[in-house]
């Protein structure tokens, strides 16, 4: 055979492999609003960047007559492009090939681009469209799954791993997006589940829905378990793509600095304004960190789950840094279960990859309750606290207002090696809100008093003027400064920039022992 005819059998065969299933599946896939896995992996990275790998691998499956349907690329494209120029490798399950099955040859694929990721210093990024494990394959299929849950494991903390849902994600597959660390999810036509509705109809008696069970809704708002929400595809994508931009290729790596037109010393009036005069009248955090950060850009995760504290990524003076902040617009901002997980994760993403973490407090303390206390607030809320303990990126604190118990001490204070804490002339600092401490404080005056609503409300004030405000943990240096809130962006550039050189550590350990 001459080469001409060569490269003619070599063009044929990746038209071949480039139409998956064939056009049939293909229409089909588009007909439920589904781009296909090369579509989707053409509009995530830069035009023309995606080299890819493995096209011609099939199964080895000799069962079931499969060894009679063998297509190419066998349900996964694999391989590595750039976006915004800066290189990430790909893989995108295939539905229209067995329903992106995995296979032992599919999941050797993910493997090998997962390995290449970790010896070059690369972000991992899944497209998930997946019937689960292929059956015919048996326990191979299994292993294949595994191999992927240690890959998944061992890149965690050293590359930056993004899973994208984009169709179904059921039984053992939910678990590799589980290890990752951003999940997007698609609505009405993603889904993640361990068991189906019908299984769980058989098992527990429950009627519902796929898109109930385990939809991007149900997800995004009540488990916790996606990040990002988005209505179509090309949305999802295109949030992986804003989301790169502020996170760096590897552990490494500093994130991405890029210029900044927004005035290093622009001042906001606003801000003098933003806190309510009555202290316990709630307002809206993420307006102060819009006003804050670079252009407004703020881009918050986990945004419809536990809704109040709010975490996301933003720039200063053009560097990338994770927020973390109290919502008073949602529970009064207090600390439960499901918010000290989320911000947790949160933080310790950012340490494991460079990025400062600047925390806006305001907080009246942790949630009360029996449910709270039975859900197990103790072990969860001491999952931030391990977090912002263990992290040395720099960490830079505005308390905006309530700063109250042992939720002051958690949200990145002095004590536990917060950099630079700063004060609003607004700030309440203090073991309690000043109605609780003086009920305690002056029980006996109150109850001896003849008019007891009358002495409460006076030796409240008292314990207000006395300890609820900023100047007593500035005395003792546990405040930095008590800054005027209108300069609250220009002080924290400056002092982003002066950690910028930061170096501390922990003490030498195989790893530590965060209360799970």
């Amino acid at each position: 055979m001459e080469l001409k005819d060569k490269l003619e059998k070599l063009q044929k065969m990746r038209e071949q492999a480039a139409l998956g299933g064939g056009e049939k599946r293909v229409a089909k896939q588009h007909n439920k609003g589904k781009l296909t896995a090369r579509e989707r992996i053409d509009m995530l990275l830069d035009r023309g960047s995606f080299e890819e790998f493995d096209m011609f691998v099939t199964h080895r499956s000799h069962d079931f007559g499969m060894e009679k349907n063998k297509i190419l690329g066998d349900g996964v494209a694999v391989g590595y492009g750039t976006i915004n120029g800066r290189t990430v490798f790909v893989f995108s399950q295939d539905f229209t090939v067995f329903g992106g099955t995995l296979s032992e040859a599919f999941s050797e694929k993910i493997c090998k681009i997962m390995d290449m990721a970790m010896k070059v210093g690369a972000p991992v990024i899944g497209l998930n469209d997946s019937g689960g494990a292929r059956i015919q394959e048996g326990v191979v299929s299994l292993g294949g799954y595994a191999d992927i849950f240690l890959r998944n494991t061992l890149a965690s903390g050293v590359v930056p791993q993004i899973s994208v849902v984009m169709g179904p994600c059921a039984g053992g597959a939910v678990y590799s997006p589980a290890i990752t660390d951003f999940i997007f999810m698609v609505d009405t036509t993603s889904y993640m589940f361990v068991t189906g509705p019908n299984v769980v109809k058989t098992v527990t008696h429950e009627d519902i829905t796929q898109e109930e069970l385990g939809g991007a809704l149900t997800h995004a708002s009540k488990s916790g378990v996606a990040h990002f929400r988005s209505s179509n595809e090309a949305e999802a994508l295109m949030q992986v793509r804003r989301l790169m931009d502020f996170i760096p290729l590897n552990n490494m790596e500093e994130p991405p600095v890029k210029e900044c037109a927004d005035p290093i010393e622009r001042t906001e009036e606003q801000l003098n304004d933003i806190i309510p005069d009555n202290p316990n009248k709630p307002y809206d955090m993420t307006e102060i960190i819009n006003l804050v950060v670079d252009d407004g850009d703020f881009m918050e995760v986990h945004k419809d789950y536990a809704q109040n504290m709010v975490v996301g990524f933003a720039r200063l003076g053009g560097q990338p840094v994770g927020i973390v902040g109290n919502q008073p617009a949602v529970l009064a901002g207090v600390l439960d279960i499901d918010c000290s997980i989320k911000g947790a994760r949160f933080v310790r993403f950012c340490d494991c990859f460079n990025i400062p973490i600047i925390t806006f407090q305001d907080v009246p303390g942790f949630l009360p309750g029996t449910g709270q206390e039975h859900g197990g607030i103790i072990k969860h809320g001491a999952k931030l606290l391990y977090a912002y303990c263990e992290a040395t990126v720099p960490k830079l604190t505005v308390i905006t207002r309530k700063s109250y118990g042992g939720a002051y001490t958690v949200m990145s204070s002095k004590h536990i090696r917060g950099d630079i804490n700063y004060a609003w002339p607004s700030a309440e600092i203090a073991v309690m809100g000043p109605k609780g401490a003086a009920e305690i404080i002056f029980r006996r005056d109150i109850a001896d008093s003849e008019n007891p609503e009358e002495e409460l409300k006076q030796k409240e004030e008292e314990y207000r003027a006395k300890f609820a405000d900023p100047f007593g943990a500035a005395e003792r240096g546990y405040i930095d400064d008590i800054i005027e809130p209108k300069n609250t962006r220009p002080r924290l550039i400056k002092a982003l920039r002066m950690t910028s050189s930061k170096r501390d550590t922990n003490p030498p350990k195989k790893h530590g022992n965060i209360p799970l």
